[in-house]
């Protein structure tokens, strides 16, 4: 999971072992950023899959949904982005939970890539 990526930084990712992008946000958000369908393209052409899951207004049942079917569905790797990884977290920290794993697996998992989770730890 992390911040907003860019169509040239696909590369990278599937030599890291990516199978499949999800894409957390939204287009429009901020002015220079990257259209998903760039984004898409290039995830295409690189062989890997591409969801685009945008989370416009907080994280819902519907989203977290959509990220735990995005997991099932992937071959490999997952990577989500969003504006800064947050988005991305917290879906997949909902998605794991509905899963069943556990409510300190999942805040270990997101303090080890920088996320507080706080926010969600009531939803947990």
């Amino acid at each position: 999971m992390s911040g907003q990526i860019r169509p040239e930084d696909v590369a990278a990712l599937v030599g890291e072992g990516v199978t499949m992008l999800v894409n957390n946000r939204p287009d429009g958000e901020e002015p220079d950023q990257p259209l998903g369908m760039d984004i898409e393209k290039a995830a295409r052409a690189a062989g890997i899959e591409y969801r685009a899951i945008p989370i416009i207004r907080g994280i819902g049942p519907a989203d977290a949904q959509a990220m735990q079917d995005a997991i099932k569905a992937a071959k490999g790797k997952v990577f989500a982005f969003c504006r800064t990884g947050t988005r991305s977290s917290l879906a997949w920290a909902l998605a794991k939970n509905d899963e069943g794993m556990s409510r300190g697996d999942i805040e270990r998992h997101l303090s080890d890539v920088g996320v507080d989770p706080t926010p969600i730890a009531h939803l947990l």
